[in-house]
């Protein structure tokens, strides 16, 4: 004991408070759950591609490849990466939270590797169903955001716990089920859809809640439990010679 004081003592005040904010910040981390954990790399991620929309010399590559645009001649780079990506602070700050929120359900529900592996598979798809009602209907608008991901996650909770109660953050005193709520949700990007409005790209977040929807009620089956043959190939590769000996999964 004489030894660790001793050792402290000899740290200057800027050490002891570096240490000191460590084993805060560890503290905060290993109270966060699983899917928590999972989502704050997302969500820095996301951070740090708005900054970078701040920056004037940056700003020509962010519109190449950080923009989902049908009529832009950089096409599947940017379906995965305007996912990640916010120009607006009120928009990242809803994606985000709504993500935060239903992290846990999403993870617990499918574990880290699938959820991270259904996350970008629903923004690739919602972007593609964008691309393709966009190109139906002459609006080549460009878009971004991280809203049709977003949806498939929120579809899928929805689906899988259909009763559970929800509520909004700025009135409490209203609660309606998860069901509800997704079906709201749907029926609004539907009539969206529709009558042209231009406030969100509804397409994308259709796109997303079909594909939350129907992963999660078929989807896993069909492809996440029927990986084993892939992994396995994937090992073998990696490691020529170690084959048979490596499992597969």
């Amino acid at each position: 004991m004489a030894f660790w004081h001793n050792w402290w003592n000899q740290l200057s005040g800027f050490q002891q408070q570096l240490i000191l904010l460590m084993s805060v910040a560890d503290e905060f981390w290993s109270s966060l759950t699983e899917g928590h954990q999972t989502v704050t790399g997302i969500i820095a991620l996301n951070v740090v591609v708005l900054c970078c929309w701040r920056i004037p010399y940056l700003h020509r590559s962010m519109i190449k490849y950080f923009m989902s645009n049908p009529a832009s001649n950089t096409q599947c780079l940017p379906m995965v990466l305007s996912s990640f990506s916010h120009y607006s602070v009120v928009h990242l700050v809803a994606n985000m939270y709504v993500l935060w929120t239903f992290s846990t359900g999403i993870v617990s529900l499918l574990g880290k590797e699938q959820f991270l592996a259904f996350y970008l598979s629903a923004g690739v798809i919602s972007t593609m169903v964008s691309y393709m009602c966009k190109a139906a209907t002459g609006r080549l608008h460009p878009s971004l955001g991280a809203s049709g991901a977003i949806m498939a996650v929120l579809a899928a909770v929805c689906t899988k716990m259909p009763e559970a109660k929800m509520g909004i953050i700025f009135l409490p005193m209203i609660t309606f089920t998860a069901g509800n709520a997704l079906k709201a949700l749907v029926a609004i990007d539907a009539a969206g859809l529709i009558l042209g409005w231009r406030l969100f790209d509804h397409a994308a977040h259709l796109g997303g809640a079909l594909f939350g929807i129907w992963y999660v009620s078929y989807g896993h089956k069909l492809i996440w439990r029927k990986r084993e043959p892939l992994v396995k190939l994937w090992h073998d590769m990696r490691s020529p010679g170690a084959g048979g000996s490596r499992p597969g999964g």
